[in-house]
């Protein structure tokens, strides 16, 4: 007798899922990743911030690419804003009015495309000063590091091309300042000029070469660049700060899933929200209010978006320099800032490539610095910042004039003065904060924290009483690690031949010894130093 055994089919998604996994190998790769560990601070949000707003800038350009007419063709507005009816203007301009004032949800949705990616730029700055400060650029995070700074390029290019597209008499003025700068380069620039915008200015063709770069080109590449850094933010592991039962070879925090999912999505809705109550409540370009673009005016207080203020100062308040050579004449009043702009985006790019070659420090890092143990490093990044906030200055020099009733040339020769003397004094006053607050550390460790609880001794003398930090505090102020400066090393060997020492070699010892040297670092307290005061020799 045979009996016939009931096989119940799986359902239908389980199948679905058993399909998908025999091909794509789903459940092994879903194992692997989705209980990575990823530690918990708030300084790791910041990243976040430019993630969501530019999935934000996604959604909200697809919407807006349904409604804009990318062409400089000649039209007469007949719209709904009555103001502007008439108006001779291009269907770009004519387009953003309608997407404005007669597509539902038009203005918001331009509004908050607008704010993200103000606010994108923003972040992704922000994190990128976050990783410079805690030195997250450290091997093996150096072609991370090259991916972040070419998206934040890669944005600022984006954000140029975006907002020269409604064809206003502000970006209009945007694009007539690029063509100048363009001109100023010896030899090819009228031709660079005249292949761009299809002919003398401002041509027929820029904003429809501008559409397609700003919506295909530039965020395909920005995309690829994306999905990149997060594959290898996932193959490094998370970096963390220091910390007990913190170590290079471990992560310390939540698993991707469900914890930091969660929060993660609750998150991306809060960002969302920011974004849209700042864009239904903060106005921003509003184009109408400045016309068409005509080449013949220049919009008053014209002013790029502020991620574009440091070109713009640089030009602003460089000298009027030229030279004629051979009937030609050659701009360095514009040329030269157009030189500095990439060489000072080049350096940051290869900065961690320069830290390491001083340091000669070939391991790998996975525990950040506090920037007060990097003193060097850190006055680096302050310099520059006060550099950038200086050039700004420079960039809305006439706002700054008109609205604060001051000298356009007084304002000029401060930004020219600050130039030079601005992120010198700010290298110096940052790296003595890190060594004081290096020595307040290391006085905290040796003899405890303030309580403000003040004793009377018995011979009546009044002293604070000191608490003894926690294992935990003592393990974050100690734990970081301090080189020793490079040393050149004798330059005769035993058998009393000179050995000859290259100008390279030397370079690199008198960095080694400015980045590490006595007046970059306070020694971290000895067991012996916290043994011998803890139990009471020489102290109260």
């Amino acid at each position: 007798m045979s009996t016939a055994t009931d096989k119940r089919k799986a359902p239908a998604g389980e199948r679905v899922a058993d399909w998908a996994d025999g091909r794509l190998g789903i459940y092994s790769l879903a194992k692997a990743n989705m209980r990575k560990i990823f530690p918990d601070h708030w300084s790791f949000m910041l990243g976040e911030v430019a993630l969501y707003s530019f999935i934000i800038i996604i959604l909200t350009g697809v919407y807006l690419t349904l409604f804009f007419h990318p062409s400089m063709n000649e039209v007469e507005y007949h719209g709904s804003y009555v103001p502007m009816q008439g108006v001779l203007m291009s269907e770009a301009y004519a387009s953003t009015l309608d997407i404005s004032f007669d597509v539902r949800g038009g203005l918001l949705i331009r509004q908050i495309h607008h704010w993200a990616a103000l606010i994108f730029l923003a972040a992704m700055m922000v994190h990128m000063m976050r990783v410079f400060f805690t030195g997250a650029f450290r091997k093996p995070r150096e072609i991370n590091w090259l991916f972040g700074f070419l998206l934040f390029v890669l944005g600022m290019f984006t954000g140029f091309t975006g907002y020269s597209l409604p064809d206003d008499l502000l970006s209009g003025t945007g694009v007539r300042f690029m063509q100048g700068a363009i001109l100023s380069v010896p030899v090819v620039g009228t031709y660079l000029s005249m292949f761009l915008f299809g002919g003398e200015f401002p041509g027929g063709d820029i904003v429809a070469r501008f559409y397609s770069i700003h919506i295909l080109l530039l965020p395909g590449i920005m995309l690829g660049l994306l999905v990149a850094h997060l594959i290898l933010v996932f193959y490094h592991k998370h970096t963390q700060f220091a910390g007990p039962g913190r170590t290079n070879n471990n992560v310390v925090g939540m698993p991707l899933l469900p914890i930091y999912m969660a929060k993660a999505g609750g998150f991306f809705f809060l960002v969302f929200g920011v974004i849209s109550v700042i864009s239904a409540i903060a106005s921003i370009n509003p184009i109408w209010a400045l016309g068409p673009y005509r080449p013949d005016q220049v919009s008053t207080g014209a002013q790029p978006d502020w991620y574009m203020g440091f070109s713009e100062g640089l030009i602003r308040v460089m000298p009027g320099w030229e030279i004629n050579l051979w009937g030609h004449t050659l701009v360095l009043g514009v040329f030269i800032p157009l030189v500095i702009f990439p060489l000072v985006l080049a350096t940051i790019a290869v900065y961690p490539f320069i830290e390491s070659w001083v340091t000669g420090d070939k391991r790998e890092h996975h525990i950040l610095d506090r920037p007060r143990n990097a003193p060097t490093r850190t006055a680096f990044g302050v310099a520059w910042l006060t550099w950038y906030f200086v050039l700004l200055i420079g960039g809305g020099n006439d706002l700054w004039a008109t609205h604060f009733h001051l000298s356009i040339n007084s304002i000029t020769w401060f930004v020219r003065i600050f130039f030079f003397a601005g992120p010198v004094l700010a290298f110096i006053i940052t790296k003595r904060i890190c060594m004081g607050l290096q020595r307040r550390d290391k006085d905290k460790v040796l003899h405890g924290r303030e309580s403000g609880i003040i004793k009377r001794l018995p011979h009546g003398e009044f002293v604070e009483v000191h608490e003894p930090l926690t294992q935990e505090a003592l393990h974050t102020l100690t734990a970081h690690q301090q080189y020793t400066p490079r040393e050149i090393g004798p330059t005769v060997d035993e058998n009393g031949v000179e050995r000859k020492v290259s100008r390279t070699e030397r370079l690199r010892a008198r960095l080694s010894k400015a980045y590490y040297g006595k007046d970059n670092q306070v020694a971290k307290p000895t067991v012996e130093e916290y043994k011998d005061i803890t139990s009471g020799h020489g102290h109260h």
